[in-house]
């Protein structure tokens, strides 16, 4: 991350792990065997690194944030980013192409990042977002080719994308604010 906030560097740490194991789970609704302890051990490391980096937060809450004074638009984000994802699942479910909820919720969050960057003034998180759209894409021909839900392939690369980032993020922390549970 390349926020200068220690807050909102803890948070985001925290927040990808618990959503890389989040994923990682929807991955494991129909993966190939071998990959059920893969996916596993990976929600076991996101979860570890949530709560780590939300003690960090908690210890930080008072400090300051790129979000200050831009609640509202993180809110309205939020709002926006739900409704897209719960509206476009509706018309999947209805159209018979239930399959396709994890590839569109995906694509909502890889697309979110974008003006999450934005509010947050850190360019890291437009690039998670990028890198997410891009193999998203590329996965399209591959899904298309198959009948297995869709979640069996975007579990894997979202959770797999944003653990990766946490985990580089976390030694950034590390490295510059010291111990997480150190304020």
């Amino acid at each position: 991350m390349l926020t200068e906030y220690a807050r909102d560097h803890a948070f985001t740490i925290a927040w990808f792990g618990l959503m890389a194991m989040v994923w990682f789970g929807w991955g494991q609704e129909d993966p190939p065997g071998p990959w059920r302890w893969r996916l596993g051990a990976a929600s076991v490391l996101g979860v570890a690194l949530a709560g780590l980096f939300g003690v960090a937060t908690a210890l930080r809450w008072s400090g300051e944030s790129a979000l200050d004074g831009q609640y509202h638009w993180f809110g309205v984000l939020v709002v926006v980013e739900v409704a897209a994802a719960g509206i476009g699942c509706l018309i999947l479910a209805r159209a018979g192409n239930g399959r396709w909820m994890a590839w569109w919720v995906a694509v909502i969050v890889a697309s979110h990042f974008l003006p999450l960057a934005l509010l947050l003034d850190d360019a890291s998180i437009a690039a998670v977002g990028v890198v997410q759209g891009v193999v998203l894409a590329l996965l399209v021909p591959r899904l298309r080719g198959s009948e297995v839900a869709t979640s069996r392939h975007v579990g894997p690369v979202m959770g797999a994308v944003l653990l990766g980032f946490a985990v580089v993020s976390a030694v950034l922390f590390l490295t510059g604010a010291g111990l997480p549970w150190r304020a």
